[in-house]
């Protein structure tokens, strides 16, 4: 195919990636800090201690969390078709980054809580602050630049789970990759795809990196 028949495709490829992406980021990001938050306070011994609380949550990430990104995408197919309507296309495969982003992001929250000096939350409760006070007022602010250095790991991770998208028709630079850069034996359509990526995942990372910076200033 010539560059002119090809740069409407990666183009709609670039849509569909981006699309999924920032889903699974929106999404993954929200829940993943509930998850996360509610991991660390219902810890043994933390604002809202809860061993069966703390014990489910754990075990649900611990489950999710490792499992290949591919295997997950079949086991997930009864809930996807349950909650989509359909195990393939762009919004299954949505759905399925939504979840698995989520889990993973749960336990990137609650390791940078678990690192704050537990003499600051100390100092909240003796005052009388409450649970949610010390949240907002406390752990929030203390853990935001970590918290932002892992919202961008989880954006690169997404996009690497995005890359698969073909699987389910869900389209995007990965399987624009595949159709036309592998299968046509066009190595040039393949190190575009790779260029594109890496130069969003160095502004992504770049961009990361400032406003964390600029967290840990305030």
């Amino acid at each position: 195919m010539t560059a002119d028949q090809l740069l409407p495709l990666l183009w709609q490829a670039f849509l569909e990636t981006a699309w999924m992406v920032m889903v699974a980021l929106a999404v993954g990001g929200v829940c993943g800090l509930a998850i996360g938050m509610g991991l660390y306070l219902t810890r043994p011994g933390n604002l809202l201690a809860n061993r069966p609380v703390f014990a489910v949550l754990n075990l649900a990430v611990n489950i999710v969390r490792p499992i290949p990104f591919i295997i997950f995408l079949v086991a997930l197919g009864p809930v996807t078709r349950a909650v989509v309507g359909k195990t393939i296309g762009i919004e299954a495969f949505a759905f399925a980054m939504c979840v698995m982003s989520s889990f993973v992001f749960a336990r990137l929250v609650e390791q940078n809580l678990v690192s704050i000096d537990p003499g600051v939350v100390e100092a909240a409760r003796a005052m009388g602050a409450s649970p949610l006070r010390i949240v907002r007022t406390v752990l929030i602010p203390e853990a935001l630049s970590p918290l932002i250095l892992g919202t961008t790991f989880l954006f690169v991770g997404v996009l690497d789970m995005s890359a698969i998208g073909g699987y389910l028709g869900a389209g995007g630079l990965g399987d624009f990759a595949i159709q036309y850069g592998y299968r046509q034996f066009d190595w040039g359509v393949t190190a575009v795809v790779v260029a594109i990526i890496i130069v969003i995942v160095q502004l992504v990372q770049w961009l990361g990196n400032t406003l964390a910076r600029r967290a840990l200033r305030r």
